[in-house]
């Protein structure tokens, strides 16, 4: 699997739409990783950190696209609501919790991920999410 992942932050679907072919460049506060699926991962960390079953949270539309296709192609998706005040929310000590129960769900999955990867990244988003909580702005994820 080789994907480039890059949470970012928008105004609004609209604005977050556009950077559907180039990604969100340098003009948007972003963090950027690779190689996990991105769609999966924020409906666990929802299930996680706010509760809510995978198939329930699918079911109920996360993550919720706003431009592309979900088939592999380019995709810009929307954090939910409840995942972003989640993460915002969520102390240090719960945010590695949290990071460490998704390297287990995976490893169920023979998905292999760094315990050391999974904090930073979640840990990231969480600063991200915040940042853009404090500017009246949404978080979302460009997938290529």
């Amino acid at each position: 699997m080789s994907t480039i992942i890059t949470f970012f932050v928008a105004l609004d679907d609209t604005a977050a739409a556009l950077v559907l072919q180039t990604g969100p460049g340098r003009a948007c506060e972003s963090v950027s990783f690779g190689n996990f699926d991105p769609e999966e991962a924020v409906v666990e960390w929802e299930g996680l950190l706010a509760g809510g079953g995978f198939e329930e949270l699918v079911e109920a539309g996360e993550p919720r696209i706003v431009a592309g296709q979900d088939d592999g192609g380019r995709v810009v998706f929307a954090l939910s609501p409840v995942l972003s005040t989640a993460l915002a929310d969520a102390e240090p000590s719960r945010l590695r919790d949290i990071a460490a129960s998704w390297v287990r769900l995976r490893a169920a999955d023979c998905e292999v991920i760094d315990t050391e990867i999974a904090d930073q990244i979640v840990g990231d988003l969480a600063a991200l999410v915040s940042d853009a909580r404090r500017q009246g702005r949404g978080v979302y994820c460009w997938v290529a």
